[in-house]
């Protein structure tokens, strides 16, 4: 499938995009830390971190990734799923649903609409697959920045919840 919108392509990923996505991870890290935020995924690039690159290899394999694209390169990366990560202490949906499990975009590109291109996609994504609830987790910490920018793309906070020190926050989408 190749949705366009505003010059951004979105395709099924696979594994041979995981470095791709891994550049990414690592690029965010390192923009994040150089904005003062080291509480959401910390200072240790993906790439180096234990288990980090088969992590990456495993969304592409076993989940359903999708790649944005402009100019024909790689500009952003979503990973859907059937439900939330059992590493995290999210309750599964009393429902079917699909689950945001990786969202990250080129901070070269920051401002172009790659991520919401990419959450509009999965609301789509999610409605051919007859299910009705799109939900996802995000670092609910900073002043909820992240939080606001999933409201703004049409989620609505749930539960929040604590993986450790880290706060998060569900959100959930209707679609259909």
């Amino acid at each position: 499938m190749n949705d366009s919108t505003h010059g951004i392509r979105i395709r099924p990923g696979s594994l041979a995009d995981a470095p791709a996505i891994l550049g990414m991870l690592d690029s965010a890290v390192v923009w994040m830390n150089d904005r003062g935020n080291t509480e959401q995924w910390g200072t240790t690039p993906h790439s180096q971190r234990p288990g980090g690159v088969a992590r990456v290899e495993r969304y592409t394999t076993e989940n359903a990734p999708y790649i944005a694209e402009l100019d024909g390169a790689p500009a952003g990366a979503l990973v859907l799923d059937s439900g939330p990560s059992p590493q995290m202490p999210i309750t599964p949906a009393e429902e079917p649903e699909r689950y945001v499990r990786l969202l990250v975009s080129d901070r070269r590109h920051a401002g172009l609409g790659i991520g919401a291109a990419l959450l509009a996609h999965a609301a789509e994504e999610t409605r051919r697959a007859g299910v009705k609830l799109l939900r996802v987790d995000c670092w609910a910490g900073g002043g909820g920045e992240l939080v606001a920018f999933y409201e703004r793309n049409g989620f609505t906070p749930t539960d929040r919840f604590l993986s450790g020190a880290w706060p998060g926050q569900v959100l959930a989408r209707r679609v259909g």
